[in-house]
């Protein structure tokens, strides 16, 4: 065997997907970092661009050594750090932890999908650093009182075990509602809590849009994020729970774009996979039959949603394409 193998399809694969997200990283922290007003944020920020940089070089490097042609990914044309602030309040390290919460999720699969040394140490070295800056992001707005907690809740006691058919099914045998049980809760609450992120994204990506298709395109996400948001905090209120809020994120009075079309659309795509991801996990782990019902739902009009994004960046010429295997 030699020293250092040729580099297998699902590495490129998973080395081309962590560099279109790592350069859009890169490019929207420009634009927070140089709007940052709170210096706590402002070095979150600046020690994580400075800490993923490297690997968008050596994943170049690699690609190169094996002739295989660099992807564009994005670039400073892509960001204009000298219009005025779209968002405030908190939002830049709202979307920040979101973004480190799919990295941690892309990490983890990519490094199941490698085999040379030097690549499964990258994913290693990336899965440790994402969760680093998560919890850095989480306790930064726990403390600026700008992340809702789940709810606290008492519990049944003692332990029991399930002794009838009804419990997977939204009535008890008396017709009475089953309380959620907490992993429920915790499905629940994650996907209200990360659409409401969304939600304030794609508003400020629809204020500022350049194409008019694009800007049509981010109001229908809002709108999709508003109705999930709506329905998921009915369920939990039917339970006498809190669902989540927070008066973070705001997005200003701003209409000039600090990120193309291109990145937001590709933005929201990655959002769009996150939140199937998520809902696939809500549906597995949720035991009343009307929860996996709602998932399987909101599921169908994600991807019916990211398909159409796929059409209008495809439409522009912005959609990137994978490296291909040759056609014998």
């Amino acid at each position: 065997m030699p020293a250092k193998p040729r580099i297998s399809s699902s590495e490129i694969g998973t080395l081309w997907m962590t560099y279109q997200q790592k350069t859009m990283v890169i490019r929207m922290l420009d634009y927070f970092i140089a709007k940052a007003e709170d210096q706590q944020a402002k070095k979150i920020m600046v020690h994580l661009q400075r800490d993923i940089k490297p690997y968008v070089t050596d994943i170049e490097t690699i690609f190169k050594n094996e002739g295989i042609d660099v992807p564009v990914g994005f670039t400073e044309e892509d960001v204009a750090t000298g219009v005025p602030k779209l968002y405030d309040n908190g939002f830049d390290i709202m979307f920040l932890r979101l973004i480190k919460e799919i990295s941690m999720g892309m990490h983890t699969l990519n490094l199941t999908m490698g085999y040379r040394k030097d690549i499964t140490q990258m994913f290693r070295e990336l899965t440790s650093i994402t969760q680093k800056y998560y919890v850095e992001c989480t306790q930064y707005l726990l403390a600026k009182g700008l992340l809702p907690k789940s709810p606290y809740i008492a519990t049944q006691k003692p332990i029991e075990h399930v002794q009838h058919k009804d419990y997977l099914s939204m009535f008890k045998s008396n017709k009475e509602k089953r309380a959620l049980n907490t992993v429920e809760i915790a499905h629940l609450h994650h996907a209200i809590e990360s659409n409401i992120t969304g939600m304030h994204m794609i508003l400020g990506f629809a204020q500022c849009a350049t194409e008019k298709d694009a800007a049509k395109y981010f109001k229908e996400g809002a709108e999709l994020a508003k109705a999930i948001i709506k329905e998921l905090s009915e369920v939990m209120l039917e339970s006498d729970l809190q669902a989540p809020s927070t008066a973070g994120g705001n997005v200003t009075a701003s209409h000039l774009a600090p990120f193309s079309d291109k990145m937001m659309l590709y933005c929201v795509s990655l959002f769009c996979s996150f939140s199937l991801g998520g809902n696939s996990l809500g549906t597995a782990f949720s035991l009343r039959n009307d929860l996996p019902a709602k998932f399987s739902v909101f599921m169908k009009d994600i991807f019916q949603y990211a398909h159409e994004g796929a059409k209008i960046m495809i439409k522009y010429g912005w959609m990137e394409e994978p490296p291909q295997s040759e056609k014998h």
